[in-house]
């Protein structure tokens, strides 16, 4: 059948497209992975392995025959995990109408951006492994200071960092910068609009339209139920048919004792008496203790942990990964960081965020109408429509396809105001 559409629809897709790529925030600051193929995703159904960014060790003096051995490189899994759809059914009627259907266009689109946007958000605001704990309310320069300290002592990189406050949290800090003496530029803006969107403290600071509330850690009087609990990096393993396959090294399994352990969940951060970070270049004691998340509960009296917990001294590969001063000990305690409900505001380096667009086939041939494009950030944007005899009318369908990843979670993380 032809594949035709109505001059008002055509317009709308239009409309649509452009506008697009404007309201996804988050998005335009992760990276897009788009290496495969649309057979080589459905080959691998939509799951497959990436890089993760590598780390090198140094040795002294001029001879190095006992040093050299063999690279390590590191991959992590990322899937194509979503696939969302904004169902739209017209009527004759409203197929007259061009502001009604330019009205359902904005809508989808709003909606499929804001999906986008989400789902990167909850990716690095409940993995990002970084945690900077805040007692007092959001003040603006200082926050955003500390996580910059934060990320600065273990090795990361100035440039491409981003940090995304929660709309209240960013009224407040755009408040501080309010109260600035010199009144122009990113001040006045401040003032007038409750805008940020400027470089603080090494961030490009935006306010996000949505956040999430990460609830007060009730997991109770916690402690490590085992020593030496690690992990040794490798880029492949065996499984349990014999077959080697590659290994994500992004975590480690805790064997914890806990009051309540069933009311730890997913979100949660602590730290471990004893577990300082390290610079991860230069492998120096940071003199903080090491922030971690929970990201699992695999079995009993476990919980899975980003960062991984990584000691140098044992392997090659232990020693140019390693990120921590120490396992924990066996009774070690956790302190919970996240004491008091409050909102994520997460930070990140633009390189561990990765958004990775999907692919999907919808054929004209197959009975219905289809427009399709691909906006400047990769994404596919599909609009399909098929008629109704009974009544005449029209169903139509806008969707996305699309993953998202935290490649190295301890490239990021998140801000908590107003904990005790």
């Amino acid at each position: 059948m032809p594949n035709q559409f109505t001059k008002q629809e055509q317009v709308m897709f239009d409309d649509v497209l452009e506008g697009f790529d404007d309201l996804l925030v988050i998005s335009k600051a992760a990276e897009k992975y788009g290496d495969l193929t649309p057979e080589q995703q459905a080959r691998a159904s939509d799951r497959f392995w990436i890089p993760q960014p590598m780390i090198s060790a140094s040795f002294d003096g001029f001879d190095q025959t006992s040093n050299f051995g063999d690279t390590t490189e590191l991959s992590v899994p990322v899937s194509i995990g979503f696939h969302k759809v904004v169902p739209i059914k017209y009527t004759a009627k409203d197929l007259r109408v061009e502001s009604s259907l330019r009205q359902k266009g904005n809508s989808a689109k709003q909606k499929l951006a804001s999906d986008i946007n989400l789902a990167l958000f909850n990716t690095v605001a409940l993995q990002g492994s970084i945690v900077s704990k805040r007692t007092v309310a959001p003040t603006g320069f200082d926050d955003i200071a500390l996580a910059d300290a934060a990320m600065t002592e273990i090795g990361i990189g100035g440039g491409d960092r981003f940090y995304f406050a929660a709309p209240r949290v960013a009224n407040a800090m755009a408040g501080d910068l309010a109260k600035r003496g010199t009144f122009s530029g990113a001040v006045q803006d401040a003032y007038e609009r409750a805008r940020l969107g400027i470089d603080v403290a090494g961030f490009e600071v935006y306010k996000n339209d949505q956040s999430i509330r990460l609830a007060a850690a009730s997991g109770g009087a916690t402690t490590i139920n085992g020593a030496n609990q690690k992990t040794v990096p490798v880029a492949t393993s065996t499984g349990a048919t014999g077959e080697t396959e590659n290994k994500d090294n992004r975590h480690t399994d805790l064997t914890i004792t806990a009051t309540t352990y069933a009311n730890i969940k997913v979100g949660d951060a602590f730290t471990i008496a004893g577990v300082n970070s390290l610079h991860m270049i230069s492998k120096q004691d940071t003199d903080q203790l090491q922030t971690f998340r929970v990201v699992g509960k695999p079995s009993a009296n476990v919980i899975r942990v980003y960062p991984a917990i990584i000691v140098a001294g044992g392997t090659r590969a232990e020693s140019e990964y390693a990120n921590v001063t120490a396992a924990p000990a066996n009774g070690a305690v956790i302190t919970w960081l996240n004491t008091t409900a409050a909102e994520l505001n997460p930070f990140f380096k633009k390189e561990a965020l990765l958004l990775i667009p999907g692919t999907y086939a919808v054929d004209p041939d197959d009975g219905w109408q289809v427009m399709r494009a691909t906006t400047p950030t990769g994404i596919a944007i599909t609009y399909t429509r098929q008629g109704e005899i009974n009544d005449l009318s029209v169903k139509a369908r806008w969707e996305v396809d699309f993953g998202t990843a935290l490649t190295q979670p301890q490239f990021a993380g998140v801000q908590l105001f107003g904990q005790a």
